[in-house]
């Protein structure tokens, strides 16, 4: 083992910041992208219209998108959740839900806890997923 390792002076490399970070923060300002952001594909908007999205289906899907933070976990937020979110009413959200998925955009999966019962549902978005990578060549 060298002298440096055995003294903990080994040299490290710092990270460079991301240079995106960087440009939305001075986009939209520090504070502002210190509260979190979601990160979907430009393509889901530009394609609305060929996916068949009206505004609200396009914002519950979007608001899916900020709860899904990583591929292996499904987001699961409560539809009252998403109602105080978008201003509509549960009822509302789960209508909508229904809609995109009878659209084969979502899938539901029911979320139970042994000790609690019913949970919100889990929601698949492969569906939209699969769709953006059909629409991607054109």
């Amino acid at each position: 083992m060298s002298d440096s390792k055995k003294d903990g002076s080994a040299k490290v490399i710092p990270l460079r910041p991301l240079k995106a970070t960087k440009a939305s923060e001075r986009k939209w300002g520090k504070g502002v992208m210190g509260l979190g952001f979601c990160i979907v594909p430009s393509l889901l908007l530009r394609a609305q219209a060929r996916l068949g999205l009206n505004a609200r289906q396009l914002a519950v899907l979007m608001h899916l998108a900020d709860f899904w933070w990583n591929a292996e976990r499904k987001p699961y937020p409560s539809k009252k959740t998403l109602g105080e979110r978008l201003r509509l009413s549960p009822r509302q959200v789960q209508r909508i839900i229904a809609e995109l998925e009878t659209a084969g955009l979502v899938q539901r999966i029911e979320r139970r806890a042994a000790h609690m019962g019913k949970l919100s549902n889990y929601y698949d978005l492969s569906g939209i997923v699969k769709r953006l990578k059909e629409l991607e060549p054109e």
